[in-house]
């Protein structure tokens, strides 16, 4: 059955052990239409957010794809850069048009609206949900390939986003990243097993380890 409440106002019981049985911690699930939901934060709030003091926000710029798309200012830059903020209005409007994302993170203790969505996961246990992140990329923005050490639920809020991933854990023994960026991008990539284009509802679950790429 459905993981989630038709009307979004919480869980399916039963749902939610079959999930956790099946899938926590195990393999990845796509859930379409999980949520009846659109992000409550336009992008130009979560520009705002970044720009505050006490918000722990990053930019990740990837200058090898603008490099091959012809831009002058691009050549001779890593080919991945990683700027932590606070962020300046400059810092913000003199972005590439495309192939850059901006990450906001523990954007549940900032807005209420979003501190909701924490209680649709109550079935997980309580030590292993750290807070809600919202990224906001232009087109052909994302991170790169990656895996993180923590389960994550990818949950589109606006537009579109082109995630693929791998259904095999990478061990950290095997993990090479690429050299001298200040990201931590799978230097080879990885096979990808599954791509599915996610919509504003869609749901990608993954498990710690598991290779993925989400590309605005």
């Amino acid at each position: 059955g459905d993981l989630f409440l038709a009307d979004g106002s919480g869980f399916n019981p039963a749902a939610a052990e079959e999930f956790l049985e099946k899938y926590w911690q195990k393999k990845p699930l796509l859930i379409r239409k999980a949520l009846p939901f659109e992000s409550p934060v336009s992008p130009d709030e979560l520009a705002g957010l970044a720009m505050e003091e006490d918000v722990k926000a990053r930019l990740i710029v990837e200058w090898g794809a603008l490099a091959d798309k012809g831009l002058e200012s691009a050549k001779g830059k890593k080919a991945w850069e990683l700027k932590t903020g606070p962020f300046t209005e400059k810092d913000l409007t003199t972005l590439p048009d495309s192939c850059y994302t901006l990450l906001v993170q523990e954007v549940n203790q900032y807005l209420p609206e979003v501190s909701d969505l924490m209680g649709l996961f109550k079935f997980i246990p309580n030590w292993r949900v750290d807070d809600v992140m919202i990224s906001y990329a232009a087109q052909g923005g994302g991170v790169g390939p990656h895996v993180d050490n923590y389960d994550v639920f990818l949950l589109q809020g606006k537009g579109t986003r082109r995630w693929a991933i791998s259904n095999t854990p990478l061990a950290a023994s095997d993990e090479v990243s690429v050299d001298g960026v200040d990201v931590r991008v799978l230097k080879d990539g990885f096979k990808k097993d599954e791509e599915w284009l996610l919509e504003p509802g869609d749901m990608l679950y993954l498990p710690p380890r598991f290779p993925h790429w989400g590309v605005a």
